[in-house]
């Protein structure tokens, strides 16, 4: 077999292990030594196995991810989202659908201050979904809210996807954060307004919510809502005025976040220690699937197969619209099947290369793939929020009804994608201001 060849029969052979589900970072690392030992020796294989992990991993860009990590997960332990929920209800709930878009707005403030959007589904799913079915809304449309929006994580800055792509493609986190911001707060946008359309036409998938605030109860609510605003101040505020690089942010986040919990008085070594395990389980669970994807590069690099990737591609058409749809069909289906993570790091050995040879930008095509991404993360059968959902909630809504209930978020999705490909300033104009 030609080294080609080892490449293709290699990318088959990890897709099927994953399919079968071994572990993603053992699936590409097994493939690639197997792969490295056949077109040249095994001792070449056992030299990229010491040489490589300590060398990527050790990188100063990546350390921000785990911060990002510890300060979503002390965010959700120490309950700071609820203030927030909670007056965000007070003004928005006479809306049609109030209960939902309170929840899609507390979500995408959450996102900002934690970077997962596992740990935001998870933190609003406790919260937002027993008030909205007390309420008589639809089980579809409050758990679907939810797994949507709690995807808004992947996208609004500080995004972990977006320090994983910063790194590996070897662009701007600090670009790619800033580029993340309005396609995000777009996504969220356009979620409130389908809920509203929605439950005008429908008005029964929204129940009956009677709420009556009183001054004293507005000024109450308002007390405790400070927490998050501050956090993302902090964060976001010195990432975009250039005062600190994505992982000093990431740094000083974790640390406000503590001293918030501790001045709020949540802090207890219960809630610590939650915070603590999720942050090095997370961490643990994406730099194993990480080390996996960096082998796979050079496997792949060695056997050619990204340049024959690419020229496949380019050689049907050279334009951007055909790229895009190519790639869009690879992330829909895969996405069907492999979590976020996994399926960027999967991808980019042979993405990158062909973006690069294309001559894309790639803040832009970095914003697209992580919208891409957020589909994956509500698509059946994986739909990793939804199954998050669904624990979190102790099976009170069944998996097919909160698959029904993303439905339409799905179609949202997928236009603002469409809304990001024609009007690629939507990604380019805050990071050209400040680079």
């Amino acid at each position: 077999m030609s080294n080609l060849e080892i490449g293709i029969a290699g990318v088959f052979a990890a897709l099927i292990l994953i399919a079968i589900r071994v572990p993603i970072g053992l699936a590409l690392g097994l493939v690639s030594i197997v792969g490295i030992g056949f077109m040249f020796n095994m001792n070449v294989a056992w030299g990229m196995i010491s040489a490589t992990p300590f060398d990527y991993v050790g990188s100063w860009e990546l350390s921000a991810a785990p911060m990002f990590l510890l300060m979503g997960f002390l965010c959700s332990s120490t309950d700071m989202t609820r203030g927030l929920f909670l007056a965000l209800r007070l003004y928005l709930a006479k809306l049609p659908g109030g209960l939902a878009i309170t929840s899609v707005g507390a979500c995408a403030f959450f996102a900002a201050a934690s970077g997962s959007s596992v740990a935001t589904a998870s933190a609003m799913s406790r919260m937002a979904v027993p008030e909205m079915l007390d309420n008589g809304y639809d089980r579809g449309l409050a758990t679907g809210t939810i797994a949507a929006s709690g995807t808004l994580g992947s996208l609004i800055p500080p995004s972990v996807l977006l320090i994983l792509y910063g790194v590996y493609a070897q662009v701007s986190v600090g670009q790619l954060f800033m580029a993340g911001f309005i396609p995000g707060i777009l996504s969220a946008l356009i979620y409130m307004a389908m809920i509203m359309i929605r439950v005008k036409l429908k008005p029964s998938l929204a129940g009956t919510v009677q709420v009556n605030p009183t001054e004293e109860e507005r000024r109450e609510a308002f007390r405790d809502v400070w927490p998050l605003p501050t956090l993302i101040l902090v964060v976001l505020g010195g990432i975009f005025s250039g005062v600190f690089s994505p992982t000093e942010a990431g740094a000083l986040g974790a640390f406000a976040a503590l001293i918030i919990a501790i001045v709020r008085r949540k802090l207890t070594r219960a809630a610590l220690f939650e915070a603590v395990s999720q942050a090095i389980i997370s961490t643990a669970s994406i730099f194993i699937i990480l080390i996996g994807s960096l082998f796979f590069t050079r496997f792949l690099a060695l056997s050619g197969f990204p340049r024959a990737f690419a020229d496949a591609i380019l050689s049907v058409s050279t334009e951007t619209w055909w790229i895009l749809l190519a790639v869009s069909v690879i992330f829909l289906v895969l996405g069907m099947l492999i979590d976020s993570i996994g399926l960027l790091l999967l991808t980019l050995p042979i993405l990158v290369p062909l973006v690069n040879e294309a001559g894309i930008n790639p803040v832009w095509f970095g914003i697209i793939v992580i919208k891409l991404l957020e589909v994956g993360l509500i698509t059946p059968p994986i739909g990793l929020n939804v199954y998050m959902i669904n624990g979190a909630l102790n099976n009170r809504v069944t998996l097919p009804e909160i698959f029904r209930g993303i439905s339409w978020f799905l179609a949202m999705d997928l236009l603002t994608l469409i809304i990001l490909i024609l009007f690629p300033i939507l990604t380019l104009w805050l990071p050209s201001l400040a680079y």
